[in-house]
């Protein structure tokens, strides 16, 4: 019965025929902050939007999603209680990136106010998991970071095409080439996701071209380790969409693109490759690079044995290297400058990733885009795993939100199972009205008590 009709019925009933009134949902506000603050950190409008740079927007969208989820607590679907293993693996590896930079040996100060940075990390997931509570919502920020990437690609290209490498075109995540390919490579599976899911042909074409723009961009970045990680990940991707979903045609289009692509701008990256042989006719720089990698990775194994327990403190590496450059594996870097128990807990909280993933591939009558976008955090994180060995990539966000995406899509399909079995969770105590949120539409609404 929905309010303002006459007559009464128990909520019990309301709740069996689940007919009601749409309602506000109270975590509205929360979530569009939150989608901001994807906005903010994905696309980094401050570095290609004059203006932008004179406001901290990620701080800005980031407070305002908090204080909306505060705003809606005992209104909300999920609890901090809901919060899985992997939310607490998160939290631990903070508290001890925390106390290794109180006790730096290097630099107190400087990993003291990294691991402070790094902290949004965690409050965007924490966030990310109370506030995306449907399939839809994950849709939509799954749209977040992959059109961002997008943007971010054309500007590059357009802004950077003289540029050798796309070096220093944007700031933070984006200003090294090796983490513009990271990130690209860890964002295609879902923008082929969408492509796939889109009805629209012009949306489908929209998605064609901004693939070929994340393409064209990661072969301008001449990124070894980033052409490596697009061959592992465009593979699973490609098991999953051509093989698995039984589109054929993707495996073919992927190889005459990837020909196309390496004979017109893929000639830096070819002397790159070539430069590993020491081959003075290539690009010597290249070949410096590889020796220097040599070097930085047998001066993290130097720093795990000499600080093994809470290492040298978060981004020290840098100084302690001697030659003022990153060791260029994600896996010694954390373990170095974290010390050994952060990597055991880092390696636990992905593998916590893949656990989900798992479990939501043997899970039955799963809806179409359901399967696709699971076999689209696979492919990323997969990509992640690969080029996690050839990339400083221990602080980037993007593979922190795709464990997020996995935890959320499971307790979302949980939380719809148990439902389709009637344990439909009490309504939470609330004065005024009873609030039910739905899982499989993700609508809050308001029922009228019984009396």
């Amino acid at each position: 019965m929905a309010i303002g009709d006459s007559g009464t019925a128990t909520a019990g009933d309301v709740l069996g025929r689940r007919t009601a009134v749409q309602f506000a949902d109270p975590t509205k506000s929360a979530f569009l902050w939150l989608s901001g603050f994807y906005v903010v950190y994905c696309a980094r409008p401050e570095d290609w939007i004059p203006g932008l740079k004179l406001f901290p927007l990620a701080k800005i969208t980031a407070i305002l999603a908090i204080w909306g989820l505060l705003n809606s607590l005992g209104r909300t679907k999920r609890t901090f209680k809901d919060v899985p293993k992997e939310g607490r693996l998160l939290l631990l590896i903070m508290g001890l990136l925390y106390l290794s930079g109180f006790l730096s040996p290097v630099w107190r100060g400087g990993a003291v106010s990294h691991s402070m940075d790094f902290s949004k990390m965690y409050i965007a997931w924490i966030l990310t998991f109370l506030l995306i509570t449907s399939f839809e919502r994950l849709r939509r920020i799954i749209f977040i970071q992959a059109a961002s990437v997008v943007v971010v690609c054309a500007v590059s290209i357009i802004k950077g095409h003289n540029t050798p490498r796309l070096e220093g075109v944007l700031g933070g995540i984006y200003s090294n080439p090796n983490d513009l390919a990271f990130a690209i490579v860890l964002s295609m599976p879902f923008a082929l996701a969408f492509l796939l899911t889109a009805k629209n042909k012009f949306i489908k074409i929209v998605w064609l071209f901004g693939l070929l723009l994340m393409a064209t961009a990661l072969f301008m970045t001449a990124s070894r380790a980033g052409f490596l990680d697009l061959i592992v990940m465009g593979t699973v991707c490609l098991y999953h969409f051509g093989i698995r979903g039984k589109r054929m045609y993707l495996i073919v289009a992927t190889a005459v693109l990837g020909v196309l692509l390496a004979a017109t701008v893929g000639g830096k990256l070819y002397d790159r490759f070539t430069a590993l042989s020491g081959d003075s006719s290539t690009d010597q720089s290249a070949y410096g690079s590889y020796e220097d990698r040599k070097y930085l990775m047998l001066r993290a194994l130097e720093g795990i044995e000499e600080y093994p327990i809470l290492g040298i403190g978060s981004h020290n590496f840098v100084s302690y290297s001697r030659i003022w450059h990153q060791v260029h594996m994600t896996y010694l870097q954390i373990c170095v400058e974290g010390g050994i128990p952060v990597l055991i807990l880092y390696l636990m909280f992905f593998g916590r990733g893949f656990r989900n993933l798992r479990i939501l591939r043997k899970t039955k009558n799963l809806d179409e885009h359901t399967v696709l976008f699971v076999g689209a955090l696979h492919s990323s994180l997969v990509g992640f795993v690969v080029g996690a060995l050839f990339a400083p990539e221990a602080y980037q966000f993007f593979p922190y939100f795709a464990v997020a995406f996995t935890a959320t899509l499971y307790q979302t399909v949980k939380e719809r199972e148990a439902e389709g079995q009637g344990d439909v969770p009490p309504p939470p105590q609330k004065p005024r009205h009873f609030l039910e949120v739905y899982a499989d539409n993700g609508r809050t609404v308001a029922v009228t008590p019984g009396r």
